[in-house]
């Protein structure tokens, strides 16, 4: 039996999942509160429980998440009964070592890209999945494995890719990389565990300061890759392209997807498509038909506005989003909702974003979430220096939705990896109240 101890985490539930479908017998305990990867675990018949000592017994492999601290009630009872303890990012490393795994890599753009290949592969030949928005899905008889890779503290590195795809390398995760050297450093050594290629994006200037020793192609609208886009067009119904390798053209795409960023993932999944000789049309037709990962540009109608929800909170991630909106909606204003995630990171790029948010017609920041961080620690990292950098910054709170409904015919970008959605629902209602 693997007991997994934070089995409501995103990445747990997932992992979870796939072992349950893969054979294995899984259980879980986790806080006593909702979480929306629950159903996803109620789905599979995966039984979960509050923290509980009574929870841990003889015979049991326990899976740790890496958020579970040893003073946790759970893992004192394990290490009490001498059981194996492995935690997430290691058990993950150990799936990789089964199946053909393609690992996606990158400060920005996993999850997104990590969803479009999975849907791609898995309509086509069938693959296995696991993704950062609490998604997981196994089938032993699929040889692949499509995996979102994280370079925090380098977790990655316990993966034994089979392609190693990087999207993108940024300074970001201050909390524990030094620099931009040391994080390029990371991903080198990430590159260099591949048993097939690499799959990288030559646009990116510090995907090339990486000393690579494997095979790899290089992605991206530069004519200098070994796969690019060119007569690229961006319509408020999405973007057409052909994709040109080894200076001919290998397919003409025209896809719902919006902004570069969008643009560069789907370059990604088409180039290890390529590479695996899988029929283009089919790669068009199952790109077509993407609708997108968990909390990534998830769009709600509400009366006269477009409410809009998505994970970003790294500068630019929130850029790359912004321009995604006014691809697709050049006639609305936009209205930014952002909670910066952790103190390191405000104190880091509070000027970026106050930058990019400044682009917007308003601008509306919540309370810092602290994650991993104590306020104490940053006692003069708050709110109010991203908001005092803007001409249109603003304060928030979750409660304040009827601030918001001051404007019409708006798109509502709400930007945190933490959960706004009570801020999101509350305006929704208003709004749809409106319309009657």
């Amino acid at each position: 039996m693997y007991h997994f101890i934070g089995i409501k985490g995103a990445g747990m539930s997932s992992l979870a999942v796939i072992m349950k479908q893969l054979g294995y017998e899984v259980e879980g305990s986790d806080l006593d509160k909702h979480f929306f990867t629950e159903s996803e675990l109620i789905k599979n018949n995966i039984e979960f429980f509050p923290y509980n000592e009574k929870n841990i017994k003889e015979n049991m492999t326990i899976i740790k998440g890496l958020s579970i601290t040893d003073d946790n009630v759970e893992v004192i009872a394990a290490k009490k009964l001498n059981l194996k303890i492995i935690d997430y990012n290691e058990m993950v490393g150990l799936l990789t070592e089964k199946f053909n795994t393609i690992c996606i890599a990158g400060c920005h753009g996993k999850t997104t890209t990590t969803s479009m290949i999975s849907h791609v592969l898995d309509n086509i030949i069938g693959i296995n999945y696991l993704i950062g928005d609490g998604t997981g899905h196994a089938n032993p008889n699929s040889k692949y494995f499509a995996l979102e890779s994280c370079e925090y503290k380098r977790h990655f590195l316990l993966y034994k890719p089979y392609y190693a795809v990087i999207l993108n390398i940024d300074l970001d995760h201050v909390d524990y990389f030094k620099d931009i050297s040391d994080v390029i450093k990371a991903y080198e050594e990430f590159a260099n565990n591949t048993t097939h290629m690499v799959v990288a994006c030559g646009d990116d200037a510090n995907v090339h300061k990486m000393n690579l020793t494997k095979k790899v192609a290089y992605f991206g609208l530069s004519e200098t890759n070994d796969i690019y886009a060119t007569n690229i067009i961006y319509s408020k119904t999405g973007t057409s392209f052909d994709v040109i390798i080894n200076n001919k053209l290998y397919y003409h795409f025209s896809l719902p997807i919006y902004g570069t960023h969008q643009l560069l993932d789907a370059l990604a999944v088409i180039s290890v498509c390529y590479y695996e000789n899988i029929d283009p049309t089919k790669v068009n037709e199952n790109l077509k038909t993407f609708t997108g990962a968990k909390r990534r540009f998830t769009e709600t109608i509400a009366g006269d506005s477009i409410i809009i929800d998505d994970y970003a909170h790294h500068p630019n991630e929130v850029s790359s989003t912004i321009n995604a909106i006014k691809q697709k909606y050049p006639d609305y204003d936009i209205i930014s909702i952002f909670q910066p995630h952790t103190f390191s990171r405000t104190a880091e790029f509070h000027q970026d974003i106050a930058k990019i948010l400044s682009t917007t017609k308003a601008a509306y920041i919540m309370d810092i979430h602290p994650a991993r961080e104590r306020q104490e620690d940053f006692p003069n990292i708050t709110k109010d220096i991203i908001i005092s950098a803007m001409p249109n910054g603003h304060a928030i709170t979750i409660n304040d939705a009827n601030i918001l409904n001051q404007y019409h015919h708006a798109i509502f970008i709400f930007m945190s990896p933490n959960d706004v959605s009570k801020l999101e629902n509350d305006l929704i209602t208003l709004k749809k109240a409106e319309k009657r």
